[in-house]
């Protein structure tokens, strides 16, 4: 399917299942390479990173939790510039190595205020994974650990990533028609 519609709006074939898949599994050996001894909990950003994180999750292979924390900062297509935390973490992190899973970076003010509430829990380390980030929309500077893909600033569907909470099931990544 090269094109599809999701509520008002054409999306065009971005970004294949099987490059998504592609890339995960790279990403996971990275991780396995690197969190090997460390046992982390793995801090999933809901709603759009819950399709990574069990693809990443599954091609990881070393011993590890995970639980799950949502954020907010989208209305439509664009970002309000506003955070708000609608499901907080509840296991303490103290001494702990997280690694948050995120669909994308895209000003990176969500990642920022989740980092904020992060380090006041006295976290061991944290460790940023995206299934993508928009680098050339970056109002801060943040240290992105992992990362699948940089994408330019288009509005993207699928794998997870909404419109309208519409368009989370489709298996590939779909870029906006204008």
């Amino acid at each position: 399917m090269n094109t599809v519609q999701v509520k008002d709006k054409q999306f065009a074939l971005y970004i294949s299942k099987e490059r998504i898949q592609e890339r995960v599994r790279e990403v996971a050996a990275q991780m396995d390479a690197d969190l090997r001894e460390k046992c982390p909990l793995f801090l999933v950003v809901l709603n759009g990173s819950f399709v990574f994180a069990a693809d990443l999750l599954r091609d990881v292979n070393f011993p590890c939790e995970i639980t799950f924390i949502r954020m907010a900062s989208y209305e439509g297509t664009s970002t309000t510039g506003q955070v708000k935390q609608v499901l907080g973490l509840k296991e303490s992190i103290e001494g702990r190595t997280v690694v948050i899973v995120e669909d994308i970076v895209d000003t990176g003010y969500t990642m920022q205020e989740l980092l904020r509430i992060l380090a006041e829990k006295n976290p061991k380390e944290v460790i940023v994974t995206a299934l993508f980030v928009k680098p050339n929309n970056l109002k801060i500077d943040l240290d992105i650990h992992y990362r699948c893909f940089d994408i330019d600033n288009d509005f993207i569907v699928g794998y997870g990533l909404d419109y309208d909470h519409v368009g989370r099931n489709l298996p590939n990544i779909y870029k906006v028609i204008e």
